[in-house]
């Protein structure tokens, strides 16, 4: 049971929710009432789920040792010694073997996203995790592959005003998450990650600034696009941009104020501020566009 449990922290399942972007062809572009593409956007993100388990498990072998001198990371099985690398290759193989299949099933477009993200995260892991800037522009560039993965993979057109909010959403995350990191670490920093030595608060907070303001205007934007309007039918989206908005800000607050920021996935479950932005925003966008 301990082996059990140790593989299942392993897969990082909290980390799935990030998976759900995989969803957003089906809920912006008026697909959720066709039931074989809804089981194929659902079968594609249940690949990606299971190829983004096989990469943490490699990012954790391959960070093991800095992992050790992080205050929560060094809890993960392989920092703790509860399991052997033998038996992590074997089980992300595993993994990745099985998305590679499930991504097959969808259509060749899938199976190709889905092969790049893992390569692109295979390189993020040797090298580009060490360069500036581009190190997060990398871990936005795997959530953007979620958005065409359930889009241009199961042929929804994707809106390029949402590819460039699923854009800056991502940024502003990612910029986040790095403050988080120098904040937790402190001294420690450079030692666990060396790209956090190029980094500053004072740097990271400007970045922060610049993403948020493009979440919002790019979200606000989507929403008045003639394009929306017509595949929406509605021109009441904009009525949503307020929740988009707190939800922006309470995540700054949480950076700054309680030490949140580290783990996006955990921060938006855990923080009840959160959940209720994002249910409500997706309660008043569903009821918009089925009212239309």
């Amino acid at each position: 049971m301990k082996v059990i449990a140790s593989l299942w922290r392993l897969m990082r399942p909290h980390q799935w929710l990030k998976n759900s972007f995989v969803f957003t062809g089906l809920l912006f572009g008026h697909a959720w009432h066709d039931a074989p593409l809804v089981y194929r956007v659902i079968v594609a993100a249940v690949g990606f789920s299971l190829m983004s388990s096989a990469v943490y498990i490699v990012n954790d072998m391959a960070d093991v040792e800095r992992d050790r001198l992080h205050p929560v990371k060094r809890l993960r099985p392989l920092a703790a010694g509860q399991m052997s690398m033998g038996m992590a290759v074997l089980f992300a193989l595993a993994l990745a073997g099985g998305a590679l299949s499930l991504a097959g099933v969808v259509s060749p477009t899938v199976l190709a996203i889905v092969a790049g993200y893992a390569i692109m995260n295979l390189a993020y892991s040797a090298y580009l995790k060490n360069v500036v800037i581009l190190d997060v522009f990398v871990i936005a560039a795997g959530f953007m592959l979620r958005i065409l993965a359930g889009t241009l993979g199961v042929g929804i057109p994707p809106s390029q005003w949402l590819l460039l909010c699923g854009l800056m959403v991502t940024l502003f995350l990612g910029f986040a998450k790095r403050r988080a990191e120098i904040i937790a670490l402190d001294d420690s920093q450079a030692a666990h990650r060396k790209v956090l030595a190029h980094y500053s608060p004072l740097l990271l907070d400007k970045m922060i600034g610049i993403t948020a303001a493009g979440v919002i205007m790019s979200y606000s934007l989507y929403t008045m696009s003639p394009d929306t309007v017509r595949v929406q039918g509605t021109t009441n989206l904009i009525y949503t941009v307020p929740f988009v908005m707190y939800g922006v800000f309470r995540y700054i607050y949480l950076l700054h104020r309680q030490c949140g920021g580290g783990d996006p996935s955990r921060d938006v479950i855990r923080d009840p501020h959160l959940v209720v932005a994002v249910i409500v925003w997706g309660c008043a966008t569903l009821w918009l566009i089925h009212r239309a």
